[in-house]
């Protein structure tokens, strides 16, 4: 039997001389307690050495995934012989020794067994292999192993984006904290001199300005010109001789001074903060970062959790990475989803208009989701892809402003086949001439006894549609005064049924009391 065993240094190549030892599996470390058991037992055949540490990475990740690498295979045939080619040969890795088997046709075994008799040679291979200090095998294990770990993970040094996790939330944190001081400041120094919070509005030159003046009244011997410039310092020094704030002590300002320093050494150390994460950024997604910027891929990645859980995700996930909460209040209420989440912050998002900002960050996400897995699992470094896609962006951000340009102009130019081209015309002004004044109904005329004064005749030429409205009133007169006629007559008789009725009642009435004053007389008789 044959026995196949991978070292760091380089295939090696057993031979088995008693195969009835196999026999019994929990027996087999026996025979490599010792160096003498050891070479009694097995037997070097061949030995083929990795030339570099490219070679050995090469067959190291191909024996991971269980492949027969070119290396392998060649020394295989070469060591092999046709009575070799009868025997039997012991691999350790199942998956590779199916694939020898498919390809070289050799009778290969890879049962517990074999592992018990790997562990066994791992054990005394500095013995059973001459030439190999165990310090020198340590070594290339340990650099071996490292490199395995980097290519299996695509992991190196530089990119680290646990880092980057930790510098965008300590950047965000260091946001909050500068604004709560220099508020802080501003209402604390305020009470001394209110007017310069309206001049100065930068939190670090605030802070400079009160550390370098102390009291206002120091304001016209202090030079600011290091802080501030000519016609600032000049607004504030006026402001200072007029200012209306109250006067603070020596301890107050010393305390306002320390909360100053603090505000001037947070400032410096963010910049600070700000560089290593771009260098950063420029080191772990050159191409993410030239398409969308420093700030924005650090937050994506920050918000996906890694880089590599980020390159997982489609692009409509990344669109509007940033907006959970807006996503599912929209379809637990059916309204609109959003368009945008932390794409919005963008340059290429920003720089689109209102009526293009969805088209733009839908194809921003659709780019920055290709550069994101070049940047995760490709092999290139630099933004080699990162800088082909921003012009392709910019030029069709370009595209996009120009349509919606075009869609404003084609609204005042109208179709070209088919219609006509619209011209102003002017209204037509009011002509007085052309306008008929209407007469007005003439008053209904009292009759006029005999004694009483003769009307003047009316001087009005009446119109045609006057004199044929008198015409239709004078024909509903005769139908109006039958009418009332009748009217008149329906209404005396209903007055004459309730004077009956009337007088009935009264009758009914007097004759109650006609018959209590009898029973009183009857009763005073």
């Amino acid at each position: 039997m044959l026995v196949l065993f991978e070292t760091p240094a380089g295939y090696a190549l057993f031979k088995m001389k008693d195969e009835s030892k196999l026999d019994d599996p929990d027996a087999i470390f026996n025979y490599f307690a010792s160096a003498d058991a050891a070479n009694k037992t097995l037997k070097l055949k061949a030995f083929s050495k990795f030339e570099n540490t490219t070679d050995a990475m090469s067959a190291v990740t191909a024996l991971v995934e269980g492949k027969l690498s070119k290396g392998l295979k060649k020394f295989l045939t070469t060591e092999l012989s046709e009575l070799d080619l009868k025997e039997t040969l012991a691999v350790g890795d199942s998956k590779l020794a199916a694939s020898i088997a498919k390809k070289l046709e050799i009778n290969v075994v890879s049962d517990s067994t074999t592992l018990e008799l790997m562990r066994g040679i791992r054990s005394q291979i500095s013995t059973l292999i001459s030439g190999l200090p165990e310090a020198d095998m340590n070594a290339m294990v340990l650099g071996l192993s490292h490199s395995l770990s980097r290519y299996k993970l695509k992991f190196s040094p530089d990119k680290v984006d646990t880092m980057i996790i930790q510098a965008i939330h300590l950047l965000d944190d260091l946001d909050k904290e500068l604004n709560t001081y220099a508020m802080r400041v501003k209402e604390w120094y305020g009470w001394h001199f209110p007017e310069m919070t309206k001049l100065i509005v930068d939190n670090l030159a605030y802070a400079k300005v009160v550390k370098t003046m102390g009291f206002r009244s120091n304001a016209a011997e202090t030079d600011l010109s290091t802080v501030l410039p000519e016609e600032l310092e000049k607004e504030v020094k006026d402001a200072a001789e007029i200012s209306m704030g109250t006067e603070i002590s020596d301890e107050d300002l010393e305390n306002i001074h320390h909360l100053a320093d603090q505000i001037i050494s947070i400032t410096e150390y963010r910049v600070q903060l700000y560089d290593y994460l771009k260098n950063r950024m420029a080191a772990i997604a050159p191409n993410l970062t030239c398409l969308v910027g420093e700030l924005v891929g650090a937050r994506l990645i920050a918000h996906a959790g890694s880089l590599l859980n980020l390159s997982k995700q489609p692009a409509s996930t990344i669109q509007i990475l940033g907006a959970e909460k807006a996503l599912f209040r929209a379809l637990k209420s059916k309204h609109d989803t959003p368009k945008y989440g932390l794409l919005y912050h963008a340059s290429l998002v920003g720089q689109a208009g209102p009526k293009i900002k969805g088209k733009m960050a839908r194809t921003v996400a659709t780019k920055a989701a290709l550069s994101i897995r070049v940047d995760a699992l490709g092999e290139s470094e630099g933004p080699t892809v990162g800088i082909e896609l921003r012009a392709k962006m910019e030029a069709r951000l370009r595209q996009l402003e120009g349509k919606a340009k075009s869609t404003v102009g084609s609204a005042t130019k109208g179709k070209k086949d088919g219609q006509k081209k619209f011209e102003f015309k002017q209204a037509k002004s009011y002509n007085a001439s052309s306008d008929v004044a209407m007469a007005e109904d003439t008053p209904k005329k009292r009759k006029v006894d005999d004694d009483d004064e003769v009307e003047e005749p009316v001087k009005a030429k009446k119109s045609k549609k006057a004199k044929a409205e008198e015409s239709d009133e004078e024909e509903e007169k005769p139908k109006k005064s039958k009418k009332s006629d009748e009217d008149g007559e329906g209404e005396k008789k209903k007055k004459k049924k309730k004077e009956k009725k009337e007088e009935t009642t009264d009758e009914a009435e007097e004759k109650p009391k006609k018959k209590k004053k009898k029973s009183k007389s009857e009763d005073d008789e």
